[in-house]
């Protein structure tokens, strides 16, 4: 008998995924979100958790302050 896997519950749930048989993850497929390839550009350009001073002139620590402040 062939077990019934939710799929949507394996990929947000660590516990029931770590539970299925390595055939049963490998049935999955790939994650149902896709992957995302993002350009060196674009990555230096997220700042969720650090420090910059780029916002707008003053140092801000994470999260970012409202864009309209710097206006």
């Amino acid at each position: 008998m062939k077990k019934n896997i939710n799929v949507a519950r394996a990929w947000r749930d660590e516990d029931y995924y770590l539970s299925l048989t390595e055939e049963e993850r490998a049935s999955l497929g790939s994650h149902p979100s896709g992957t995302v390839a993002l350009q060196d550009e674009v990555l230096a350009s997220i700042t969720g958790g650090c420090c910059s001073t780029e916002v707008c002139g003053t140092y801000y620590c994470s999260p970012c302050p409202r864009w309209d402040w710097c206006n």
